[in-house]
C-alpha cells in the first residue's frame, strides 16, 4: 500500500531546494522526486518559461500534436458524505436526482451526437443510489457506442472494479482531494470518504482489477499546492512501479464556486497551476494530464501544447443537464462553457489535433477474454 509522507516533510523537502537543484532538474532527462521538488519550489518560478518549453517538448515527443477530447455525464447528485467544499455534500439543500437507465443512456447519446467518443461517468458517493449493479448496467448499455468509458464515483473494492471492467468500463478516476491528513480531517466531516487511507489505496485497487487506466489528483485550494504536487509525484511513481501495465493520468482541479459557498483555504493562482503542470510533465513525460472546464477558456487556450493531453468541452455538472428540463443541482460552476466544436477550433488554431477517439473498444473485449482465460 502506498504511504504518503507527512505533509510537513514534503514542505521541508521543497524549502531545502537550492538554485542549482532547479537548474539541474531543467537539464535532466529523468529528474526523480528531488528534481520534482526543485521544480515545484519558489526558486523555480523565474524559470517558468524554460519549464514551459521543456514541458512542451516532452509532450509533443510522447503524445504528438494531439489532445484527446472527452465530456462528463453526471449520473446522480446524491451523496452520503459531508465534505465542506462540495456542492453535492449531504449538508447542502439542492435538487437531487439519480438518472434512470434510459435517462443516462439519453444523456450519453446527446454527447455522442455532438461528436464525443470518450465519456466520464460521474456521481456523488451514494452506493445505495448508484451502486455497482447500476454502473454495470450503464456500462453494458453504452460500451458498444463509445471508444472509452471512465468512472469517477465512490471508491470500490478490487472485485467490484473487475466486474465493471468486464462490463466495459475502461478507466477509473479517484482524487485524494488533499494529501494533508490534517486538512483532510478538517474538510471531510462524515461518511466513508472521511477514511483517508481507504481512499488513498483506491487507485491501487482499481489497477489491480485490470483497469486500462487509473487517474489521480488533488483538489487545489485545500492545502499547500507545492506539497500536493510532490505527493502526487510520489503516488504516481509508486503506481508506475507496482502497476506498470496500467496507464496513469493526473488531474488538476482547482476549486470552483459551488453550493455551500466554501472558500479555498489555500488559493491557487493560474501561475501556480501552470508551474505544477509543467513540473509533473517533466517528472513523468508519459503521464496523461487533464485540464477540465473548471478553468477559464483563456487559460485553457494558453496551455494548449504545454503539458495537458486531455481536454473536456461542453460540460455540465448536473445530472440530466444535457437533455432534461428538470436537471438536478450542479456540483460546481464550470469556467469554460464552450462547445466541442469551439474548443476543437481553438486547439486546431494552435496547430494541434483534437482527437475524439484514440483507441478501439475491441481492445477492452480482448483484455476481458485474456483475464477470463
Amino acid at each position: 500500500m502506498f504511504t504518503v509522507p507527512e505533509f510537513t516533510a514534503l514542505q521541508t523537502a521543497i524549502a531545502r531546494v537550492r538554485e542549482e537543484d532547479v537548474l539541474s532538474a531543467l537539464r535532466g532527462d529523468r529528474i526523480g522526486i528531488q528534481g520534482l521538488a526543485a521544480l515545484l519550489s519558489p526558486l523555480a518560478e523565474p524559470h517558468l518559461p524554460a519549464m514551459a518549453a521543456r514541458a512542451a517538448f516532452l509532450t509533443e515527443q510522447r503524445f504528438g500534436r494531439t489532445i484527446q477530447m472527452y465530456a462528463p455525464v453526471y449520473l446522480s447528485s446524491y451523496c452520503a458524505n459531508r465534505c465542506a467544499y462540495c456542492g453535492f455534500s449531504a449538508d447542502n439543500t439542492i435538487d437531487r436526482r439519480v438518472l434512470t437507465f434510459a435517462e443516462a443512456e439519453a444523456e450519453a447519446m446527446i454527447l455522442h451526437q455532438r461528436g464525443f467518443q470518450h465519456l466520464l461517468l460521474v456521481s456523488g458517493e451514494a452506493p445505495a443510489k448508484v451502486g455497482v449493479d447500476y454502473l454495470e448496467e450503464i456500462a453494458r448499455r453504452l460500451r458498444d457506442r463509445f471508444a472509452a468509458l471512465s468512472i469517477e464515483v465512490q471508491p470500490l473494492a478490487t472485485g467490484e472494479y473487475a466486474r465493471l471492467f468486464r462490463a466495459g468500463i475502461t478507466s477509473v478516476a479517484v482524487y485524494q482531494e488533499t494529501y494533508d491528513r490534517e486538512v483532510y480531517k478538517q474538510v471531510h466531516l462524515a461518511g466513508r470518504k472521511a477514511d483517508f487511507d481507504h481512499r488513498l489505496d483506491t487507485p491501487a485497487r482499481a489497477a489491480a482489477a485490470g483497469m486500462r487506466e487509473v487517474g489521480i489528483g488533488a483538489l487545489l485550494g485545500l492545502a499547500d499546492w507545492r506539497a500536493e504536487g510532490l505527493a502526487l509525484g510520489l503516488h504516481l511513481a509508486w503506481l508506475r512501479k507496482h502497476f506498470w501495465r496500467t496507464g496513469l493520468t493526473v488531474s488538476f482541479p482547482r476549486m470552483r464556486p459551488a453550493e455551500g459557498e466554501f472558500k479555498p483555504l489555500k488559493p491557487v493562482a493560474e501561475r501556480n497551476l501552470s508551474q505544477m503542470i509543467f513540473a509533473l510533465r517533466i517528472f513523468d513525460p508519459d503521464v496523461g494530464l487533464y485540464l477540465s472546464t473548471r478553468e477559464e477558456a483563456r487559460y485553457r487556450d494558453g496551455m494548449i501544447g504545454l503539458g495537458p493531453t486531455r481536454y473536456s468541452a461542453g460540460s455540465c455538472t448536473a445530472p440530466g443537464g444535457y437533455g432534461l428540463a428538470d436537471a438536478g443541482g450542479e456540483q460546481f460552476e464550470v469556467g469554460d462553457s464552450r462547445s466541442l466544436a469551439e474548443v476543437s477550433a481553438a486547439i486546431q488554431a494552435k496547430g494541434f489535433d483534437p482527437v475524439r477517439k484514440d483507441w478501439d473498444a475491441v481492445f477492452q473485449a480482448k483484455g476481458v477474454r485474456q483475464e477470463a482465460a
